[in-house]
């Protein structure tokens, strides 16, 4: 063979021996840098043989996997249906050659951690099975945002219902006490929309409540001609219950139609007293709230029957266990509602 081609096979050659080094060098790189990556997140990788014993761990330092050694199983490392689980499993996948992901629950002393378990064969050169290869992370604050999803949408569920149960008996209620069906849709309008108002602060404040003093003022102040100067609000403020504040509300709301239409603020110089108090009674902790008309037209004795009376003594009352009365004196209307203490929590002055 002519020197110049012995050269030429030659130079190919070591070309060819440096692209490999190249390569090589390259995918190493390559893959210390993606450990090094991997290092900085809560991803463990793990290889088990034929036999579900671990060859290798990377990163397991806060997982499950904190404790396992080179040659343990899963049996080592969990305990009771959780080991049984994982072990079938992985058997599964070596039968099978198919990937497979699984949730698996590690319940400790403190909480339960939960982690997303995503796991294939391991293969060597040839193709041939030699093991399993996964990876592990942590999905604890995952799966809590999911059950306080599913607890929020099971409390707006509740609540719904509750509110149709509302409406249905306002409608009703409504309907017996309305002579003709113009008046039935002003008067129920009227009660939806208390209601919405009293929605729109429950859910302001993430469903905690409604706080007192806010709710008097959405409900009365659209009805009194002067506004807030002829209502006089004193006490003590609390944070009503979802419940208790769409019931509070509706009740505030009957008075000052009914204030407004034939009580104390139908007429110049009338005047609304409320209060809200701790009462003691039977050692149990009562919030009194109290409504005081003076200063309007003289109350008649043969009041109108479609004033909202069962809404404000039976239905408001019993929809928060609480009692209630309402007295029809000449100096004015008065209305004194009972709430128990598990329908409101006091606001820290």
């Amino acid at each position: 063979m002519p020197a110049s081609n012995r050269r030429k096979r030659q130079l190919g050659t070591d070309r060819s021996t440096g692209f490999t080094r190249r390569s090589k060098e390259l995918a190493d790189m390559v893959a210390y840098k993606a450990l090094k990556a991997l290092a900085n997140t809560e991803m463990t990788l793990f290889a088990q043989d034929l036999e579900l014993r671990y060859l290798w761990l990377f990163n397991a330092q806060n997982s499950w996997l904190a404790s396992a050694r080179n040659g343990d199983s899963d049996y080592d490392v969990l305990q009771g249906a959780a080991a049984d689980r994982s072990h079938a499993i992985k058997s599964e996948i070596l039968e099978t050659k198919q990937p497979a992901r699984f949730e698996l629950p590690i319940v400790t002393a403190e909480s339960m951690r939960w982690f997303d378990i995503r796991i294939d064969v391991d293969r060597d050169e040839s193709g041939t099975v030699i093991g399993i290869i996964g990876t592990s992370l942590e999905i604890t604050e995952q799966k809590r945002r999911e059950e306080t999803l599913k607890t929020l949408l099971r409390e707006v569920s509740h609540r719904s219902k509750n509110l149709l149960a509302i409406i249905q008996s306002l409608a009703s209620q409504t309907a017996r006490h309305s002579l003709t069906v113009p008046e039935f849709l002003v008067r129920f309008r009227g009660r939806i929309q208390s209601l919405a108002s009293s929605q729109d602060i429950v859910t302001e404040t993430d469903w905690r409540g409604a706080d007192l003093f806010s709710l008097v003022t959405m409900q009365v102040e659209r009805y009194a001609p002067d506004g807030m100067a002829q209502v006089q609000f004193e006490g003590v403020d609390v944070y009503l219950s979802p419940t208790a504040a769409l019931h509070v509300g509706l009740a505030l709301h009957e008075l000052a139609v009914n204030a407004a239409s034939y009580g104390s603020l139908s007429v110049p110089g009338g005047r609304v007293a409320i209060r809200s108090s701790l009462e003691i009674r039977e050692g149990q902790t009562l919030l009194l709230l109290q409504w005081l008309e003076t200063m309007g037209p003289l109350v008649r004795l043969d009041h109108d029957p479609r004033f909202g009376t069962s809404t404000l003594e039976r239905i408001v009352p019993n929809s928060v266990g609480g009692e209630a009365e309402l007295d029809y004196r000449p100096e004015g209307l008065q209305y004194r509602l009972r709430v128990p203490r598990n329908q409101f929590e006091l606001i820290d002055a």
